[in-house]
């Protein structure tokens, strides 16, 4: 008699896992972050704008002097050639700044655009550093009017062109040196503040080939004089002290981005530091 086997119950399949592909296909790229767009909120609705009193009544101060000077030649000579010069229109386009400027800050606006104000400074050192170097000792002496002698001092000619040769220059460069942040004139504008004197060059000679010969301060200024000099003399001495306007402005790019910042505030964060308990 045959004893029967037990059967052995079937092992369960097990699904078999497909075969690694040798090769990984690429992934589609991730698509970029979008741009975020611009926001059209202002600087200042973020940082909140401080008023600066003293910054305003200082630049009114400069303003009024400036317009005291130029006041005070059209008194002494003639309109009409008195408003001929550099420095006075110069002094007049820094009157209208100086003005607008300290009304900004007494208010808490933004400031003038730094293309204005660059300039503004730069005729303000040209105008000093052309008379301070060139004209004291000229033959006759340099004067606005008709006069034939040196201005005497602390009287009327010699204090306007004090003022405009000197004072306002003087307190235009401590302004932008103690009140005006740093790091906001660039190069490329340099070459933009370049066109006024430029024009005036052309300005200056114009009137000269205008008026009649002979006439009191045909040339406005001895080293622009073509009478004496001719054309060529003439146009060198321009073209000397165009490229040395140029050096000037570069040179107050150069230190606008390397002076300290007269006007940096640290300001409340909203945390305080405690000493620690224990």
């Amino acid at each position: 008699m045959t004893v029967p086997t037990p059967s052995t119950p079937p092992s369960p399949r097990i699904p078999r896992t497909p075969p690694i592909p040798r090769e990984i296909p690429d992934l589609p790229p991730v698509p970029g972050s979008p741009a975020l767009p611009l926001s059209p909120v202002p600087a200042a609705a973020v940082v909140p704008p401080v008023q600066r009193p003293l910054t305003a009544v200082f630049r009114l101060l400069i303003a009024a002097l400036a317009t005291a000077g130029v006041a005070l030649e059209l008194l002494l000579g003639s309109p009409a050639r008195t408003l001929s010069y550099f420095s006075v229109q110069s002094n007049a386009l820094l009157a209208l700044t100086f003005a607008a400027s300290a009304h900004r800050a007494g208010t808490a606006r933004r400031p003038l655009p730094p293309s204005l104000t660059g300039a503004v400074l730069l005729y303000a050192l040209i105008t000093a550093a052309v008379y301070h170097l060139f004209l004291p000792h000229t033959t006759p002496p340099f004067a606005m009017t008709d006069a034939t002698a040196p201005p005497a001092r602390w009287h009327g000619q010699w204090t306007a062109l004090q003022i405009l040769h000197t004072a306002v220059p003087l307190g235009v460069l401590l302004d932008w040196l103690l009140l005006t942040a740093p790091g906001r004139l660039h190069l490329r504008q340099a070459t933009a503040w370049m066109l006024y004197p430029l024009a005036y060059l052309a300005f200056s000679l114009t009137r000269a080939e205008l008026l009649l010969p002979g006439t009191p301060a045909r040339y406005l200024y001895p080293f622009l004089d073509v009478d004496q000099h001719g054309y060529k003399h003439t146009l060198a001495n321009a073209l000397l002290l165009g490229l040395s306007f140029y050096a000037l402005a570069v040179l107050l790019v150069a230190l606008d981005h390397t002076r300290p910042n007269p006007v940096r505030r640290h300001r409340k964060t909203g945390f305080r530091l405690r000493p620690p308990v224990g």
